[in-house]
């Protein structure tokens, strides 16, 4: 969730019904050199909690003083450490899913995290393995449970499928009996039956990462099912641009630089773009959008079309439940 996870869209979830938020992953090592850029990631708002920062790297003593520091600045609940990104560039580096080959090293960062920032909670995401011949997950889970780790989460694929395929909820199941702590499973939930459905395997808990890209709202529906039984309808076409363009605005309002922001919000875009009428002509319009004047247009024309009349003066306002 690199590039998507940030306080803005974590807001935005949590009003949605997501219960624990994590940010997207930080370097330990720009941390611990104070990287200007890098602890611009660490910023959230105390309506984003529980809420836990996330690190990659490999160097334990720079791993527990980058841990160390940011539970001083910013007095998060917890600490996530990330043994599951793929991403070459971060796996190059020995971080991420990289460990998963060194179980020994994975220890040594472990228990320094733990170490630094005790008493507080330490978390860990993971994959099942490296590679289809290298699935080791209950291995490495105990070895985390072992360091402190208060609590794991899965995802069901090796690095080497990255998103590829499906996620195996066998082995992820085979986790939670292999560990006392909580296990958090993660990995092709799309909707609140998903949910429902990899509860039965025995995990604590479910992660919802790339669905809320672009349904946010998926955190209500699945609220709302557990509590009822119920599966709540999608939101109304006007009611997800009311989303959309509130989401935009919020981040042009806190970077003030409109045309930056707007185009580093098209890959946003795009995501919500999904099942929504028009798709592809969308991402097409997306792909050039530069200001919020350029959204709003954008967004009036696909109600028009989908009402098949003119839209109604109120739609100009951002304020549409979901």
């Amino acid at each position: 969730m690199a590039g998507i996870s940030d306080t803005i869209f974590r807001q935005l979830c949590k009003e949605q019904g997501a219960d624990v938020m994590v940010t997207e992953f930080v370097s330990a090592e720009g941390v611990f050199r104070r990287n200007e850029r890098t602890l611009e990631y660490l910023e959230f708002v105390d309506a984003e909690r529980p809420l836990g920062v996330q690190l990659f790297g490999a160097d334990p003593a720079h791993l527990g003083e980058a841990a160390r520091l940011i539970m001083e600045w910013k007095q998060p609940d917890f600490i996530d450490l990330n043994f599951g990104c793929p991403v070459n560039k971060v796996v190059s580096k020995n971080g991420g899913s990289s460990l998963l080959r060194d179980c020994p090293l994975l220890e040594k960062v472990t228990r320094s995290v733990v170490n630094a920032v005790a008493p507080f909670p330490v978390t860990a995401k993971m994959r099942i393995g490296w590679n289809s011949q290298q699935i080791n997950a209950t291995t490495t889970a105990r070895i985390l449970e072992d360091a402190g780790v208060r609590a794991i989460a899965v995802h069901g694929r090796t690095k080497e499928q990255g998103y590829s395929g499906e996620a195996d909820w066998d082995v992820i199941a085979a986790v939670a009996q292999a560990v006392r702590v909580p296990v958090i499973g993660n990995g092709d939930i799309s909707g609140a039956r998903d949910v429902e459905r990899r509860m039965k395997t025995g995990v604590s808990g479910i992660m919802i990462g790339r669905a809320a890209m672009c349904a946010p709202w998926i955190f209500r529906e699945v609220t709302h099912y557990l509590a009822t039984g119920e599966i709540l309808p999608a939101p109304s076409l006007e009611a997800q641009w009311a989303h959309i363009r509130r989401h935009c605005r919020l981040a042009v309002e806190r970077r003030g630089e409109e045309r930056h922001m707007m185009a580093s919000m098209r890959a946003r875009l795009m995501a919500y773009s999904r099942g929504m009428p028009e798709a592809k002509a969308l991402r097409h319009q997306f792909g050039q959008v530069s200001s919020l004047a350029d959204l709003d247009r954008i967004a009036e024309q696909s109600l028009e079309n989908e009402r098949g009349e003119s839209v109604s003066p109120a739609l100009s306002g951002t304020s549409a439940p979901l």
